[in-house]
């Protein structure tokens, strides 16, 4: 829980958690307007339970209120969140430094933290990135007040001169053959609908770059960049299946 400067309050609440392949945790997220005469009029309680502090609204006539899901991933610096709503409506968005993320308020706002070094937007997640030697369990409280800040605010996720840039930004990329066109037509439609599906469910994405000579050039993000596992996620998993559908494919390599 947190009060900010304008004399709000917010407070998370971990009401559950689903085990299974993923470690995914539940929190109710709520926001209080000004702590005024009447909010206190109105019985709002503060207890302690089990070394926490809950804030436990007995009458809620005004109250902001919103479930937040965090999944870890393959790549234990990072975390993925889920706000119950769409983040972006196409497309996908990598920041991989401050100066990227003056593109987005809430990107900015999480970067302002010092402690971030990587965010990504997807269809319905955000995933961030500590920095090396955070404990997610510091961070973690920070992060889901900015992200209940901006999803109870409706506020918008890029700034007017860059709304709606997705990435990747364009179909046209210079290590592209116009006489392989066919191949590269098969590579990206498996990249579509079989490998991007799946490597967001662990919060990244994996764009493709180019073909040339017979090798795939392929950019990975969000949790997929810097993860100890993406080595082994492009040669054993991506390459063999490129190599299988689609014959002339005899390498893939990070772009």
């Amino acid at each position: 829980y947190r009060f900010d400067r304008a004399y709000k309050f917010s407070f998370a609440i971990e009401v559950g958690s689903r085990r299974g392949r993923k470690d995914r945790r539940v929190f109710a997220i709520a926001s209080l307007c000004d702590l005024c005469d009447l909010c206190v009029n109105q019985n709002i309680a503060l207890r302690a339970r089990s070394e926490k502090q809950v804030a436990i609204p007995l009458h809620r006539p005004h109250m902001q209120t919103m479930l937040i899901e965090t999944e870890t991933t393959p790549n234990p610096a990072t975390l993925k969140f889920l706000p119950g709503r769409t983040v972006m409506e196409s497309g996908t968005r990598d920041f991989a430094d401050a100066d990227e993320a003056e593109a987005s308020p809430l990107a900015e706002a999480l970067f302002g933290f010092g402690d971030v070094t990587g965010v990504f937007f997807g269809r319905d997640f955000i995933s961030v990135t500590a920095a090396p030697g955070v404990a997610w369990s510091d961070l973690k409280p920070d992060v889901l007040s900015i992200l209940l800040d901006h999803f109870s605010a409706n506020m918008p996720l890029f700034k007017p001169v860059v709304a709606g840039f997705s990435v990747p930004a364009s179909d046209e990329y210079p290590l592209d053959d116009p006489e392989d066109a066919e191949i590269v037509d098969q590579i990206k439609d498996l990249i579509e609908s079989r490998v991007r599906p799946a490597v967001a469910q662990d919060g990244g994405d994996i764009v493709y770059r180019g073909f040339q000579r017979g090798v795939v050039y392929l950019q990975m993000q969000g949790a997929c960049s810097g993860c100890p596992s993406s080595s082994a996620t492009l040669k054993n998993g991506i390459e063999q299946l490129l190599k299988h559908y689609v014959p002339e494919v005899t390498e893939v390599r990070a772009a």
